[in-house]
């Protein structure tokens, strides 16, 4: 069983206008009963014609019938099937909802609101053609008639009704069908209009119907290329920004491993050896030490090397001496105060030494008198 799309003519019936300019109409547009159609255009290419049965319990089924109602009135059979995506390209009206049952038949109502189309069926185009979709099934068998057939349709579903003008001379002169299966009377031989085009550089002859369905194709195909151009171009694009954000990371990952192993450089630089640190608190002392000889009082606990300097220099200068000196010229001034403490020291152990040497004397004169006084008081006794 297969799905093929088929096509079955009509006529206008009981056409009017409406006071808005639309056109409506009835027409019977499905029937019970055996149609031809040309065996290359169900499949079965070694047959000429196919006799394919519509039983009328297909026909009439509600699944079937519930099909009709709402669907598209087309200028022509488009190329492609009606849907919601394509209905404002293809649609001029619409089928009306008393989808009723007419003998073997079944009849609709249409409106037309193309103005366009509307011309064209005040001027003489008058035919119409349901396009549907069905299951053919394969089999042979006669109708309760006494028909043989070769197919039976079953599934019926409406896709849309055209408006078509088609010449009833018999196959060479009817208008090539893009949209599905043509049926034909039972005198006409299955020919078809045949036309050139060229596909890839190749001529091919084909039918109308062909030629159509290629251009479709090649238009399809024209939009799945540019579609994937457009795809490749953003999947480059989002590949060349996660490249640069990439890039742009490891810079920066880079950058900050840079600075760690600058950071652990110094302080590797700063780790003391037993001898830096006996060395330092040596120095430390040392300071200390000056400082204290300078200021008596100041209290250097907790207190940095500069700290020292700038507290002894500012207890000898006047406070903040320092203040917004660089560190230089706090210690330079601080080794001037231990320069002039040094010299200072050696100046008091000086006079020191020499007021102990004139104490000495001067006891040595003052026994000397003791001794020579009592001497002068012995000789006046005497």
């Amino acid at each position: 069983m297969k799905t093929v799309n088929f096509v079955e003519d009509a006529e206008l019936s009981g056409v009017r206008e409406t006071s808005d300019g639309y056109l409506v109409a009835e027409v019977r547009c499905a029937r019970t009963g055996i149609q031809n159609y040309a065996g290359s255009e169900v499949g079965l290419m070694d047959q000429d014609v196919v006799r394919v049965y519509r039983p009328e319990a297909e026909v009439f089924s509600t699944d079937s019938l519930s099909t009709f109602s709402g669907k598209p009135v087309t200028n022509d059979h488009p190329p492609e099937m009606v849907t919601a995506d394509n209905w404002k390209q293809y649609a001029v009206g619409d089928i009306g909802e008393d989808v009723l049952r007419d003998g073997q038949y079944i009849r609709v109502p249409i409106k037309v609101m193309d103005a366009a189309a509307i011309k064209q069926i005040k001027d003489g185009k008058r035919q119409v053609s349901m396009g549907y979709t069905n299951s053919l099934s394969i089999e042979q068998g006669t109708t309760p008639e006494g028909e043989t057939y070769d197919a039976v349709m079953r599934d019926l579903k409406m896709n849309h009704l055209a408006i078509v003008q088609r010449g009833r001379a018999g196959s060479d002169v009817r208008i090539g069908d893009s949209w599905g299966a043509y049926p034909i009377t039972k005198d006409e031989k299955p020919t078809m209009t045949t036309k050139t085009i060229t596909v890839d550089g190749l001529t091919v002859e084909t039918t109308d119907a062909g030629a159509k369905a290629i251009e479709k194709l090649q238009r399809d195909n024209q939009a799945l290329q540019d579609a994937a151009t457009t795809a490749q171009s953003s999947h480059d694009a989002a590949l060349q920004e996660q490249k640069a954000a990439s890039d742009e990371a490891i810079a920066a990952k880079d950058a900050e491993l840079a600075t760690k192993d600058a950071e652990i450089d110094k302080l590797k630089a700063e780790v003391l050896t037993d001898a830096d640190l006996d060395k330092r608190v040596a120095n430390r002392s040392a300071l200390v030490s000056k400082a204290t000889s300078i200021v008596k009082d100041a209290k250097f606990d907790g207190k940095t090397d500069l700290e020292i300097k700038t507290i002894t220099v500012d207890s000898v200068r006047g406070d903040n001496f320092c203040k917004d000196k660089a560190d230089a010229y706090i210690d330079a001034a601080f080794d001037l105060l231990e320069v002039k403490a040094d010299k200072f020291r050696d100046v008091v152990k000086s006079q020191d030494k020499q007021t102990q040497d004139d104490d000495d004397n001067g006891q040595d004169a003052y026994e000397k008198r003791l001794t020579d006084a009592y001497k002068s008081t012995t000789g006046a006794a005497a």
